[in-house]
């Protein structure tokens, strides 16, 4: 399991780099496998320059090898991503993980022209990130498949379609060494029974022992008890993202006394409502 790190604020909205560090050692110390840093739940698309730049810094120099870090870059500017694989530092970094390009709605061969381009610059693996909610175009299993066999360092893809037929024919399909890694918490348990390997995960950010328990009860075919803990959380994976991500997941981290339930606009926090209901939720699981 590996885990899409949300990025904290205080109340005038400059990052929180204090309690960044206690989330860090909280999903180390809760025995996670990876950490992806400055993806979507980041909310890096809202952080300058400069603040992805202090960002990767901290992490690296917190982290200090202890697990493998996962750098998010991606974006619909493929030139601008060339030219940042081939100059930032990921020296930290094991791989990239890239968003498939969204608002221009590249056809299929300019999504696989795209990353092609990232994968003769990139001297990292990269992991394909496939979220049509998100980014308004889908990567269809032909692209994706095309490009697990064309490119070697293209390792594995992040599917969030929420198509389980679409995954399904991924993994039926792909190299054997390819991976495809559910980008949906809801679904990961059925998609690991498919054939995934494991889930880049929001609700990880809050429960790192419990989920990567899950996960790994699931490789193992030790379905029952992947199920059992699966079920205990149904509730939470839809009231996570019911006003969107990562507004549930801070909103979650606060009750929990993590973080201040502050985004940066145009993202705002969940509803009372909402808030509400993730703190029953919550005490229940407790």
């Amino acid at each position: 399991m590996g885990v899409a790190l949300i990025t904290p604020f205080h109340k005038d909205k400059s990052i929180d780099f204090d309690s960044l560090g206690r989330l860090l050692e909280y999903q180390i110390h809760s025995g996670i496998d990876f950490l992806v840093v400055l993806g979507t739940t980041a909310e890096t698309a809202t952080l300058t320059a400069s603040e992805q730049a202090q960002v990767r810094s901290f992490v690296a120099e917190r982290v200090h090898g202890r697990v493998p870090l996962v750098l998010g870059l991606g974006g619909n500017n493929t030139m601008a991503i060339v030219e940042a694989a081939q100059t930032l530092d990921m020296s930290a970094f094991s791989a990239i993980l890239s968003v498939v390009p969204y608002y221009n709605k590249p056809s299929q061969e300019g999504i696989y022209q795209h990353y092609k381009a990232i994968a003769e610059a990139s001297p990292l693996p990269v992991i394909l990130y496939n979220v049509p909610g998100r980014t308004g175009v889908n990567m269809a299993p032909e692209t994706c498949l095309r490009l697990a066999r064309d490119f070697e360092n293209i390792v594995g893809v992040k599917e969030a379609s929420g198509n389980i037929s679409q995954m399904d024919e991924i993994i039926k399909n792909k190299p054997d060494d390819f991976m495809v890694i559910s980008g949906d918490d809801g679904i990961t348990f059925p998609l690991i029974t498919l054939g995934a390997v494991g889930v880049i995960s929001v609700i990880g950010n809050a429960f790192p022992r419990e989920f990567s328990r899950m996960v790994r009860l699931a490789l193992e075919g030790d379905y029952d008890h992947a199920r059992e803990i699966h079920h205990r959380f149904t509730e939470l994976f839809s009231l996570l993202f019911v006003d969107g991500n990562p507004a549930g997941v801070k909103c979650l981290l606060n009750a929990m006394g993590f973080i201040e339930n502050e985004l940066r606009l145009p993202l705002v926090p969940t509803r009372i409502t909402t808030y509400e209901k993730i703190k029953t939720v919550l005490k229940n699981l407790r």
